[in-house]
């Protein structure tokens, strides 16, 4: 049973639950968890002389900043060029759909929506496929070896990535990004059930600030760095990204194809360096 909490922090819902310690007779008890639910992002633009209302995506979320993330996977995927391309704000039409509105005369080509999936991971067409679509999303140039970060940096980045998460405190149960400056400051953070969300979410923040492309900072996620939040990094024109857990053969080598950072396994004052090592300075 779902019941609604006050007291919580947006994401976050009450459930009944039964707690067992060893083999003693379980008792009630409430337990906090991460809200998740889908997201309807639609897109407002022209086609064939008039205007047109088209449902692009459907994505898992955790309800919060859902303006940043419709806007943060439009530009990943090469549908928005520039936050001048919107005619207005976009709108939450309800809890769980948000309208993104294009002025008239931008091109829309929603054929880079279309995602190929493949039953084995191994697959190197897939790898071929996974770049080449990069590739075709918008230009990537990264500065090369900009920023230098030391290695210190690196080792603190997880501690404050811990310290601002919100919902991940009440509930042990999200992934989140977080955007820091070379010299460690914490420029900003979401949180999501998705770590691909809160990337996005991060993204659109930065879309909305004018902040893009973002040469000058390093993004650390929570868990894995798969070829997917690679290439929203890469889109985003970040040029370090660092995870605390593992990445991807796939990830690894598109970052190595775009002569991008990346770091895996940050905890424990250490980490990998799988691409881009001119960018982490050490001792």
């Amino acid at each position: 049973m779902r019941v609604a909490d006050a007291g919580a922090a947006p994401g976050v819902a009450r459930h009944e639950v039964r707690r067992v310690e060893g083999a003693r007779e379980a008792r009630a008890d409430d337990d906090l968890l991460a809200v998740e639910e889908p997201l309807l992002i639609e897109l407002a633009h022209d086609r064939d002389g008039g205007r047109v209302t088209d449902s692009v995506a459907v994505t898992m979320r955790t309800p919060g900043h859902d303006v940043e993330l419709a806007l943060g996977f439009l530009w990943a995927e090469g549908i928005l060029a520039d936050a001048d391309e919107l005619l207005r704000a976009p709108e939450a039409l309800d809890a769980n759909t948000v309208r993104v509105t294009l002025r008239t005369g931008v091109p829309v080509d929603l054929r880079r929506l279309e995602r190929h999936f493949h039953t084995t991971s191994s697959c190197g067409v897939c790898g071929k496929t996974s770049l080449e679509a990069l590739a075709a999303a918008r230009p990537i140039a990264l500065p090369a070896a900009h920023p230098i970060v030391d290695a210190t940096t690196i080792h603190a980045l997880p501690d404050a990535l811990r310290a601002a998460q919100d919902v991940f405190a009440s509930t042990g149960g999200l992934h989140a990004a977080a955007l820091f400056t070379p010299d460690g400051r914490l420029r900003c953070v979401r949180e999501d059930v998705g770590r691909h969300n809160a990337v996005d979410k991060l993204v659109g923040r930065l879309l909305l600030d004018g902040a893009l492309p973002m040469h000058d900072g390093v993004l650390l996620v929570s868990g894995r760095a798969s070829f997917e939040l690679v290439h929203k990094a890469l889109a985003a024109g970040i040029p370090v990204l660092a995870a605390v857990g593992a990445p991807s053969s796939l990830a690894v080598e598109t970052a190595r194809a775009y002569d991008a950072t990346l770091v895996g396994f940050v905890r424990q004052q250490r980490f990998n360096v799988y691409a881009g090592a001119a960018r982490i300075r050490t001792e």
